[in-house]
């Protein structure tokens, strides 16, 4: 019961991870225009994203426009498509062979090594994709924290942390906290299954007496 309630868990936190990296990947809120000094411009917010940038106007009408190129991109925002790309596939993956081995329980119920196998094997892809996850959300969040205190960077080019990256974040930990569920739930079981082997067998007096007897006949036909 308790490994059961601890797979469901896991597999409800990792959904939640899953479906936030889907949506991560997809938002241009990475990087939102700074209104700081004169660059104040109250009627009009640039948000930057791993797809296209948008141009929101009075929070009425909003203009999006795909990058013409992957060169368009800065550094950062390019390796960052890639990783979150990487992550939302790892993370679908170890959903579904969380999913794999949520049925497992219930179908294979005498193979408690392959249900294992797999239980470790969604938590180990969960904890590579949180990984993958916070890799490119950290990334793009320091360059717009150095780019915001430096001096040499105009002012009009300057950013903010956009809605996208404290997203990325609750994403990530989501990925890594099912990961460590999964690995926890498959510690227990093996755990507990030791425990079962390691009982040692009680013999009644009765069975006690028949062995006796047993070594007692046993003995005596190898004088005659």
């Amino acid at each position: 019961m308790v490994g059961g309630a601890l797979q469901i868990a896991g597999l409800l936190v990792g959904g939640i991870g899953m479906i936030g990296t889907f949506a991560v990947t997809g938002m241009p809120q990475w990087r939102v225009s700074a209104f700081i000094e004169s660059n104040i411009i109250v009627f009009e917010t640039i948000w930057e994203g791993l797809w296209m940038h948008c141009i929101r106007q009075a929070n009425i009408r909003m203009q999006c426009k795909v990058y013409d190129s992957v060169l368009a991109l800065s550094l950062d925002l390019q390796a960052s498509r890639g990783l979150m790309c990487a992550g939302s596939v790892l993370s679908f993956l170890a959903f579904l062979v969380a999913v794999i081995g949520m049925k497992g329980t219930w179908c294979m119920q005498s193979s408690w090594q392959a249900k294992n196998c797999i239980t470790l094997t969604a938590g180990l892809l969960f904890i590579l994709s949180g990984a993958i996850v916070l890799v490119p959300v950290c990334w793009v969040a320091n360059t717009i924290i150095s780019d915001f205190y430096n001096p040499m960077v105009n002012v009009a080019q300057k950013r903010e942390l956009g809605e996208a990256l404290y997203i990325g974040w609750v994403a990530a930990f989501c990925l890594v906290a099912a990961g460590a569920i999964f690995c926890c739930r498959c510690r227990c079981c093996e755990k507990t299954r030791s425990y079962e082997y390691s009982t040692p067998t009680h013999y009644t007096p009765h069975s006690q007496h028949l062995h006796r007897n047993t070594e007692s006949s046993y003995s005596k036909s190898q004088y005659v």
